[in-house]
């Protein structure tokens, strides 16, 4: 059983990025993972400072929820990412959170495993490659952390505009493996 903590960074209730994220935790609850689901809307999550402070405690010295967020991240097993595409990249909100995850950099972290879940309006193939590449860069700064796996759902613009898609079961099949 692994410990899984699951991230949407959209601000819409229902998204299409959010989706793609439950149906993965689907996934993982289905062979036995212990999953942990996070929005980040409602959330105060507030830019990094860039004062490094957290190098040396291993904290934030901000209190906010990105804090407890990272406290999160800091034991689980696999760290899931869930994202809208905002003009070929990941939203403004996710890229915010991954600045503010700086305290796991010199920690003794758990993760291993990283997925990325995006949906977007327009469905070409190439439409993730800026969001997969922002979160290939955070974990490049992770020596055991890997990309575990990436799934687009292309094509979806209003929140919850299609459930048949197939990126919907792509996400929980992963989930399944993680």
């Amino acid at each position: 059983m692994k410990k899984i903590l699951i991230v949407s960074s959209s601000p819409r209730k229902n998204s299409n990025s959010e989706a793609l994220a439950l149906a993965f935790a689907e996934g993982a609850k289905e062979v036995g993972h212990e999953v942990e689901f996070v929005s980040l809307r409602g959330k105060t999550v507030n830019f990094c400072r860039g004062c490094f402070v957290c190098q040396e405690k291993q904290r934030c010295v901000i209190r906010d929820d990105a804090d407890e967020i990272c406290q999160k991240a800091l034991t689980a097993d696999v760290l899931v990412f869930a994202t809208p595409i905002y003009y070929y990249e990941m939203s403004g909100q996710l890229k915010t959170l991954l600045d503010r995850l700086n305290p796991l950099f010199p920690s003794d972290y758990a993760f291993t495993d990283v997925y990325l879940m995006t949906a977007a309006a327009e469905d070409a193939s190439y439409v993730p490659e800026r969001a997969v590449s922002g979160v290939k860069g955070w974990i490049d700064c992770f020596e055991r952390a890997r990309l575990a796996g990436t799934v687009f759902m292309g094509g979806v613009t209003a929140a919850g505009e299609n459930p048949n898609h197939p990126a919907l079961e792509e996400a929980r099949r992963m989930g399944r493996n993680a």
